[in-house]
């Protein structure tokens, strides 16, 4: 199933897949297109372009740390091919929008001969190039609750270069009305590392330094990064640290903003 072919298109070109048929997604009718208000949520089709993601009215006022993701996959040209299902079925461990999706609560809508399943995204993606996929099933939609109360979420990335680069370690961090911090780790693990501030720790700005920094040691501290070509486990961690304390601030902004917006 070819949905935007971004990655699917290098495996061909360099014969690691050899399937007898691809079938573009985008030309099957039955598969409705855009995104759209439905139940309380926000469906975004298996069609829908990063770029077209981006550029969306809805997404901008009721998601913005899923813009922020999405504007930085590749470059303009891929972000007009390249399609939101893609990048969570493609199920790198450095794809841009996972963390952002996970702090959201989003899931997916996979339709097969039983008809139609919702998966949460941070289960759905069970490895590196894993997913919960069966046989004759394909995902159709993307579905995110739209927040009921006050929340913030912002995401940020480093990469080894600026431009068109695999991501070396992205974060998000949401931030709802409790002022506990919720943030999802991408590019340290085989599948999104989803963790909680439990104690707010981390998360309360009225603590001494002392106290937020130890809050923060301990989530982080939960990730496993590997040294790789892009960067060694130690480089990570400590990015890990500074995304953290800076997408939180960024997110404590938006949840401040968010009665004025709503």
């Amino acid at each position: 199933m070819l949905a935007g072919g971004t990655d699917l298109t290098v495996g061909l070109r360099h014969h690691l897949i050899a399937p007898k048929v691809v079938i573009d997604l985008k030309r099957i009718n039955d598969i409705a297109a855009g995104i759209e208000i439905t139940d309380g949520s926000l469906r975004i089709s298996a069609k829908t372009t990063m770029a077209k993601l981006v550029r969306n009215a809805l997404v901008q006022h009721h998601f913005p740390a899923l813009v922020e993701a999405a504007d930085v996959v590749g470059s303009p040209q891929i972000r007009n091919r390249a399609t939101l299902i893609g990048n969570i079925c493609n199920a790198s461990p450095a794809a841009d929008t996972v963390p952002v999706l996970c702090v959201y609560g989003a899931s997916v809508i996979v339709y097969g001969k039983g008809g139609e399943r919702e998966v949460a995204v941070v289960d759905f993606i069970q490895g590196n190039r894993k997913i919960d996929l069966q046989r004759g099933e394909l995902v159709v939609a993307v579905k995110l609750p739209i927040p009921k109360t006050a929340y913030g979420a912002a995401f940020d990335r480093v990469t080894r270069r600026r431009g068109v680069d695999l991501a070396t370690v992205n974060l998000c961090c949401g931030i709802g009305p409790s002022g506990r911090a919720v943030l999802a780790l991408g590019a340290v693990s085989p599948r999104p590392l989803l963790l909680e501030d439990a104690d707010g720790a981390f998360s309360n700005i009225d603590a001494a330094a002392a106290e937020r920094m130890a809050g923060l040691d301990g989530l982080v501290g939960q990730a496993a990064p590997i040294s790789d070509v892009r960067a060694s486990a130690d480089y990570r961690r400590a990015m890990l640290k500074v995304l953290a304390e800076r997408t939180l601030a960024h997110a404590q902004d938006r949840l401040q903003e968010w009665g004025q917006n709503v």
